[in-house]
């Protein structure tokens, strides 16, 4: 049994009840990284927003089966490589690794397909054929472009209308002004210093903006639910996908679209000239837990603009310590008898758990009824204990949250925690003799270590502090 979610469709521009195409699976294409250099930060808020969409589904009970492209040739890729003075597959081919390495390391979710653009080539060349034989193309000096006065719909999705365009007006590079409707280039004419594919529409290359329609209709179909990305992407990269999409089919391309807000940094824009711009690789060189960047990244629901600083990091790595030591005290507190009232407040924690991320994925309210349920379980622990029962729903609550959120550390024993777990037997046995003076020395060996140590009526328990 699935619950409904509600999500704001930029197409439409409201929320709406979601419901598959398919009841069974929901098929999503997320726009990925172009494979030039490192994705930063911003890059990573719109996939951890993404991973998190994902999750809810699964939770919700639907399959899913998502598409996310790597975009391997365009005006950047072709630059970066010959600059490099590699081949275009193998420069692309280490950001491609890089990526996926930082997907992991943020806990996000592989997707079901990673297509590469030029994999992909025949069935670029076979939509733009369409495109020509619906009267939508033009041929100037060796390109096609699509001419957007023959698709009506054009700016349905931005509001950018063709109106703007200039007769005649046309762009060849692959990004271009954000306000600014032109026709747009569909297949490359040959450059020299460019890679060439020779096709029914001669000699060339794609242009970036039909290669994820391209991508999206060989692995999902010609329409399918969700299409993702950031908010930087809605024009001209999406706006151009529908419209040469459903001008070669005549069909929706997809049924609801979800953009992704800025990342800003201590409230300005990431630039490298600002001594501002950071990869997920520069956090972690500085020492950051990849878990506390998660956390930071999915805190403000993805509509939002999200100001990413280092006291609002600091605070995320506070909070992945409060779950690791609520986690840690739940484990070694031994189960108390009778009822303690949080089996309700387990269940509850539940209900309200799905109820924020229905409401188009609001992980602020998630979080804080996560923070709420931590309040309640320490404060049954400083307490008589928790019962059996307790202790298995806030155990199913934990990983309800972990199952979405995945901020929840991994609990293995470590040869520092096996050393700390003999101080506290060494300090128990002092007391028991009361040698209260070596009792001291140890709690305060652990305190210089950073680990506070709460004598419970269940024995005594540790945390870092």
């Amino acid at each position: 049994m699935t619950e409904r979610l509600r999500l704001f469709n930029t197409l439409t521009r409201r929320l709406e009840d979601f419901e598959a195409l398919d009841d069974r699976v929901v098929r999503i294409y997320t726009c990925g990284p172009t494979i030039y250099d490192f994705a930063h930060i911003g890059n990573y808020r719109t996939f951890v927003f993404e991973d998190v969409l994902r999750r809810t589904f699964q939770l919700f009970g639907y399959r899913v089966l998502q598409v996310q492209n790597l975009t391997d040739v365009d005006d950047r890729t072709i630059q970066r490589a010959n600059q490099s003075g590699v081949p275009l597959r193998e420069f692309t081919d280490r950001f491609a690794a890089a990526f996926f390495e930082d997907l992991a390391t943020l806990r996000v979710e592989p997707a079901e397909h990673y297509p590469r653009a030029t994999d992909y080539i025949p069935q670029m060349v076979e939509i733009i054929k369409r495109l020509e034989e619906g009267g939508h193309t033009y041929r100037s000096e060796g390109s096609v472009y699509y001419r957007i006065s023959t698709f009506p719909g054009y700016g349905k999705l931005s509001g950018v209308r063709p109106e703007a365009n200039l007769a005649g007006a046309r762009v060849d590079v692959d990004d271009y002004d954000k306000e600014d409707a032109r026709d747009f280039v569909l297949w490359k004419a040959p450059k020299e210093g460019e890679p060439v594919w020779d096709t029914e529409l001669g000699p060339g290359r794609p242009g970036w903006h039909i290669e994820c329609s391209a991508m999206a209709m060989a692995l999902l179909g010609e329409t399918f639910d969700i299409h993702c990305g950031g908010v930087d992407n809605i024009f001209p990269h999406h706006e151009n996908e529908i419209a040469q999409s459903e001008g070669a089919t005549g069909k929706a391309f997809a049924h609801t679209w979800l953009h992704a807000e800025h990342l800003v940094v201590e409230g300005e824009k990431m630039a490298k000239r600002l001594g501002n711009f950071f990869t997920l690789r520069d956090l972690v060189e500085r020492g950051f837990d990849p878990l506390a960047v998660r956390y930071l990244l999915l805190s403000v629901p993805y509509r939002q603009r999200l100001n990413f600083t280092f006291d609002g990091l600091h605070a995320a790595a506070q909070a992945i310590d409060r779950i690791a030591n609520t986690l840690r005290r739940l484990d070694s507190t031994p189960e108390a008898a009778g009822a303690d009232g949080l089996v309700d407040g387990a269940r509850e924690f539940q209900r309200d758990f799905r109820d924020a991320l229905a409401d188009d994925l609001n992980t602020a309210r998630a979080v804080a009824a996560l923070h709420d349920l931590l309040r309640r379980v320490n404060t049954a622990l400083d307490g008589g204990g928790i019962s059996a029962a307790a202790a298995a729903a806030v155990r199913a609550g934990f990983a309800d949250a972990d199952s979405v959120l995945a901020v929840f550390p991994e609990r293995r024993a470590t040869d520092a925690d096996a050393e700390i777990d003999a101080l506290i037997g060494q300090r128990a046995a002092a007391r028991a003799a009361r040698d209260f003076a070596r009792a001291d020395a140890i709690r305060d060996e652990l305190a210089a270590r950073g680990i506070i140590l709460e004598d419970t009526p269940h024995g005594t328990v540790w945390h870092r502090g």
